[in-house]
């Protein structure tokens, strides 16, 4: 009797899987392991040491820069949060309406078009107001990593919502409970995970964010990775590497905080 088709039983499919893996992490884990180099070369092993977290950690440039991506990325992740979930409950919890498909596309436009297109298209419009309004602060960014990180956290938001069952939120409206009444008790509480899961897509993408950042930002507002891109443009040091696995352990942290988050929810 056939098994029938399984890709795992197909000749060369662990080496395949093995080599994939590799060249995944084995760079990744250079990376880690050159940003405890004593010495100041990136790719000459010259002993063990914390000196580039310890400079990084002083750096005054490395602090007001990591201070400003944090503000950036926690006020883009509430702001890209907040509106996808109204997106995800107004394409989910309503009847079909005309142009809904539309209102979808829209929503995940960011995704499938260019990064660089998104960035120039921002530039144009904030160069615009910055001329006829002379303000040059931070909102700008906010408002351009907001747009972008949208669809990141409007996707596990709506797949969350699909996933649920309507059944407790009709029998709390047969039970006379208003719309709002319904969503605060019924829905929010079931809904808690898909926007956990959103709103730290949306922060991590908002902090990892380059292109975007160097169109929109104006002078003195460098966050970390422009800082870390302007660096490497000089001169190469393990300092980026020691910043550069700071990012990844912060980016570890939150998937395993939300694992354990869902977890216990479920």
């Amino acid at each position: 009797m056939s098994k029938g088709f399984d890709v795992r039983r197909q000749t060369g499919f662990n080496t395949i899987a093995l080599t994939c893996f590799v060249l995944l992490y084995l760079p990744i884990i250079l990376l880690v392991a050159y940003s405890f180099n004593a010495g100041d070369s990136i790719a000459i092993w010259e002993g063990f040491s914390w000196r580039w977290y310890v400079s990084a950690w002083e750096n005054e440039q490395v602090q007001e820069a990591t201070l400003r991506s944090v503000i950036l990325a926690c006020s883009s992740s509430l702001v890209a949060t907040s509106a996808a979930v109204l997106a995800a409950l107004a394409t989910t919890r309503t009847k079909p309406w005309r142009g809904q498909t539309l209102v979808f596309a829209m929503v995940n436009q960011p995704l499938m078009v260019p990064e660089i297109v998104t960035a120039v298209a921002l530039l144009i419009v904030f160069a615009a107001v910055k001329q006829a309004t002379g303000y040059t602060g931070l909102l700008y960014l906010v408002l351009a990593h907001s747009a972008f990180c949208i669809p990141f956290a409007y996707m596990p938001v709506r797949a969350r919502l699909q996933g649920m069952d309507l059944d407790l939120e009709r029998a709390a409206a047969d039970l006379y409970g208003s719309p709002v009444q319904v969503f605060r008790r019924i829905t929010l509480p079931q809904l808690w995970p898909g926007i956990l899961a959103g709103a730290m897509l949306a922060f991590v993408i908002s902090l990892d964010d380059v292109v975007i950042t160097e169109f929109v930002k104006s002078a003195g507002q460098d966050t970390l990775p422009t800082y870390m891109l302007g660096q490497i443009r000089r001169v190469i040091t393990p300092e980026i590497n020691a910043i550069s696995t700071a990012l990844l352990a912060i980016s570890i942290l939150m998937v395993i905080t939300f694992f354990f988050l869902n977890r216990t929810r479920k």
